[in-house]
């Protein structure tokens, strides 16, 4: 697939995938970035269940030089006609030995800088100090949400499996199962390989069986402002 016809399925699927978006020595550069910070702070969360680092770039910002490579700035040029933004990072370690599952559900939540009144901003939470509401439709609709593989990715090892077109349905009642599962698309992504998704798009992962590691860089841009004061919490220009 080129990057032409990425955005065209992206635009029409909800979710596309790119091999060998990053080379060996890009990928041994990032995974040595995330661990030298991991072992010097002891305030990230480590359990035998899950590793994750929110907030990825403000807490490691030396890896910003290694994520934005070429060829991932050429895809979201492509993608966006207009100037974007970075506004959501996280690192996910899904180890060997978890048994942890996610069921289907689209990403309704962004991340912002505080807590106002809007009647469009609605579904408020806050969690882990940081303030998360749901967006005028325009704003997911906007976003795309980038997820860079550190190894390879298969349905034996939380792949995420989605439901095509779903995106076009705007918000989906999630306990009415407003979707067929017998159109499930398991993503499998090679190591180096981006997997490129609409935040309304449904999506799940099972539980590891194959005993091998899954590590996700989680990355969210879009090119829409928030309605005054309300700003990106993690808002960067790439």
């Amino acid at each position: 697939m080129n990057i032409d016809g990425l955005k065209f399925t992206l635009e029409e699927q909800g979710s596309a995938i790119l091999d060998s978006v990053y080379t060996t020595l890009e990928l041994q550069q990032i995974v040595a970035c995330i661990k030298e910070a991991s072992q010097n702070d002891d305030n990230l969360p480590k359990t035998k269940d899950l590793f994750a680092i929110r907030q990825l770039l403000n807490t490691i910002p030396q890896l910003k030089k290694f994520l934005f490579n070429q060829k991932l700035l050429s895809i979201l040029s492509n993608i966006y006609s207009t100037p974007y933004f970075l506004t959501k990072a996280i690192y996910f370690d899904k180890p060997s030995t978890s048994n942890w599952f996610v069921p289907y559900h689209q990403d309704l939540s962004i991340s912002v800088n505080q807590k106002t009144d809007s009647s469009d901003y609605t579904h408020w939470t806050y969690k882990r100090g940081q303030y998360g509401v749901q967006p005028p439709l325009s704003i997911l609709e906007n976003t795309t949400t980038v997820r860079i593989h550190l190894d390879d990715t298969n349905a034996h090892n939380g792949a995420l499996r989605v439901i095509p077109t779903s995106h076009l349905k705007g918000v989906i009642r999630v306990d009415k199962r407003e979707w067929n599962i017998q159109e499930e698309y398991i993503c499998n992504v090679k190591k180096g390989g981006v997997m490129f998704m609409k935040p309304l798009t449904l999506h799940a992962s099972n539980r590891t069986t194959n005993n091998k590691q899954r590590r996700v860089i989680h990355l969210e841009f879009c090119n829409q402002m928030l309605v005054s004061p309300l700003e990106w919490l993690e808002y960067q220009k790439i």
